[in-house]
């Protein structure tokens, strides 16, 4: 296979699921009254949807498009046990006690959220993986060694991997590694569809291809305008994961950032066995980092190369020079690969707060508004983590770690 034959655009996920399986929501049509109204239909609107509905709580969901097949669609199916930030510099930022608070309620979620896949038998390709974050030179082994410090003082476990381990678990030679506490690799497309059919077992609406147009607040409600009809409820949720034209003065707090991320064609059974167990998601030190994670045992996905999002008009073309520049990368960390060719590549966008983990919860100029942005982790477990943190805010239940992920924090 040549690059030229690599299929660009389209996400892994949504392209083997059967088009005959997908489900099919309503458009919303004509007027609603709702307790909860939510915008955005991936995995943390559909996550979120069932949390309330499970609670109780008479919720209508709103997509633009088609449940599950945006960002969600886009993401590297891995759920992991931390914010995607270092422990040392959310400390510096937040302070020690919302960078701990921070780190236990990823922890946390990431327990919860593969317990709940399990408990409602979602069939997602869920696999239990733990992450180990690699050192590749001298310089990133000695960050690696000042995370582990900063994390081991805090309380937090922090288990540093020798070289040997290393080498036998992920195929990686030289340097430290750090192993996450708790993890799973899973297929994000099909973990939404199975929380949304949940989430309407459960009494939810859900409406796809329903965008909404304009929100009023008054001092008691909140009135929606979609495309097709009015909605008027007690709180709206907003978990598009980045502002929107809705609410397009909070696109200040936010950098637009695009990931872009490579599927292998299938690594021949010889070198597959020099690449070590093959049971782990790599992470590494770069700038951007790299994801590294396995799917099928056979084929490898890497995600990285972030960088500012390019125009629409100039996005086709990114994506296959971020691919080639990935294809390389992956060949530099393991170059047993070199040769084998890019099967697929798509980019996946996402907003990136100044501290690095998401704003979740109230924003003091929109009253009865809930809001989830900003999660540039690169794994799933914030989807989860919202859903929770919101439904607390809503209940007057929020716990003291909410606070690490307020927009006044």
């Amino acid at each position: 296979m040549t690059l030229a034959r690599a299929r660009y655009g389209r996400p892994l996920w949504l392209d083997q699921f059967p088009k005959s399986r997908i489900p099919a929501y309503p458009r919303h049509r004509g007027p609603l009254t709702t307790d909860v109204a939510i915008i955005g239909g991936g995995l943390t609107g559909c996550a979120t949807a069932y949390a309330f509905a499970a609670a109780g709580i008479k919720v209508v969901l709103f997509e633009a498009d088609a449940i599950g097949r945006g960002s969600t669609a886009s993401s590297a199916g891995w759920i992991g046990d931390e914010p995607g930030v270092g422990f040392a510099d959310l400390a510096r930022t937040l302070g020690l006690r919302n960078a701990r608070g921070a780190f236990q309620a990823w922890h946390r979620a990431a327990l919860d959220f593969i317990a709940l896949l399990r408990r409602l038998d979602i069939r997602c390709a869920l696999e239990p993986r733990t992450a180990i974050t690699v050192a590749a030179n001298r310089e990133q082994d000695a960050r690696l060694k000042r995370e582990q410090k900063a994390r081991k003082e805090a309380g937090l476990d922090a288990p540093l991997l020798p070289a040997r381990t290393l080498r036998a678990e992920i195929a990686l030679a030289g340097g430290t590694g750090l192993r996450g506490r708790a993890g799973a690799t899973i297929d994000p497309y099909r973990a939404t569809l199975g929380l949304a059919a949940a989430a309407v077992d459960r009494g939810a609406q859900l409406f796809e291809h329903t965008r909404v147009t304009k929100v009023k607040f008054t001092r008691k409600w909140a009135d929606l305008q979609t495309d097709g009809g009015t909605v008027r409820t007690s709180r709206v949720v907003v978990a598009t994961g980045r502002p929107t034209a809705l609410h397009r003065s909070l696109a200040r707090h936010f950098w637009f950032q695009s990931a872009y991320v490579v599927l292998t064609d299938p690594v021949p059974f010889k070198v597959r066995r020099q690449l070590g167990q093959r049971a782990a998601v790599v992470r590494d030190l770069a700038v951007p980092e790299h994801i590294v994670r396995w799917i099928d045992d056979e084929r490898l996905l890497v995600m990285g190369a972030d960088a500012e999002s390019p125009p629409a008009r100039q996005r086709d073309q990114v994506l296959v020079q971020r691919t080639g520049q990935l294809m390389y990368e992956l060949s530099v960390l393991y170059p047993d690969i070199s040769g084998i060719p890019p099967a697929a590549g798509w980019d996946c966008s996402y907003a990136k707060t100044a501290e690095g983990v998401p704003y979740i919860g109230p924003h003091r100029n929109f009253p009865h508004h809930l809001f989830a942005f900003g999660d540039s982790s690169h794994s799933v477990t914030g989807a989860y983590l919202a859903s929770r943190i919101l439904l607390r805010y809503h209940l007057g239940e929020s716990e003291s770690s909410d606070r690490a992920f307020e927009f006044t924090r």
